[in-house]
């Protein structure tokens, strides 16, 4: 079993006052939205490694890839903005911690600005994203146990202004793909309870704040 630590949106003052290290999790999760800085002091306070998709505040964190253990952008080498001790999994399936993740960050468009999408724009990313899980699963037999977003599907825990819209293209994939869990930030809860959802056999999870899930 895989206890995670899963965050978006809301910093936790808790975490980084030493409860984070306490949580005995094998993962952090981050679903966009919080600050860098924040991110990587979880990762050094649980001492594991991170796996996050951008949100619709964060910087992009496009044209990153790693080499024998160097960041590349364009080719060159270069310094990744993210947080360190994070796997960037959108538009990607990343196995982290024994947990194979596909990413889709961003929100539906509603300004300029980086991680935001048409629906349009997000479901081509969604087809890729598919195909990718596809030939992983086929070439070990693996499949995706965490669908990692910032932005919920459309009408399963999605607002009614258009900036919290959820995307559409979300409920393909899980059918496409079947994980276990879909992990999402974005729309926050205001201290209201926040029930989790299903579509399908697939559990919806709005981690905005903390949340600790057991794979």
């Amino acid at each position: 079993m895989v206890r995670a630590l899963a965050v978006s949106d809301e910093v936790e003052a808790g975490l980084c006052a030493g409860a984070a290290g306490r949580l005995g999790v094998h993962l952090v999760i981050a679903a966009g939205d919080l600050p860098f800085d924040y991110l990587a002091e979880l990762c050094d306070q649980v001492d594991r490694p991170g796996v996050l998709v951008p949100g619709n505040h964060d910087p992009d964190l496009s044209g990153y890839s790693q080499r024998a253990g160097m960041w590349l952008r364009a080719g060159l080498p270069a310094r990744w903005p993210g947080p360190a001790g994070f796997v960037d999994a959108d538009g990607r399936v990343v196995d982290v911690a024994g947990v194979r993740v596909a990413g889709l960050g961003g929100c539906v468009r509603y300004r300029p600005g980086p991680n935001q999408w048409t629906q349009a724009q997000q479901a081509r990313r969604a087809r890729r994203l598919v195909r990718a899980a596809r030939r992983r699963t086929r070439a070990d037999g693996r499949p995706v146990d965490v669908l990692l977003t910032h932005a919920p599907p459309r009408h399963c825990g999605d607002r009614p202004d258009p900036p919290h819209h959820g995307f559409e293209c979300l409920h393909d994939v899980v059918t496409a793909l079947r994980p276990r869990l879909l992990v999402h930030g974005h729309i926050h809860p205001y201290g209201e309870r926040v029930p989790d959802r299903m579509i399908g056999k697939t559990r919806v999870v709005n981690v905005v704040g903390r949340r600790l899930l057991e794979m």
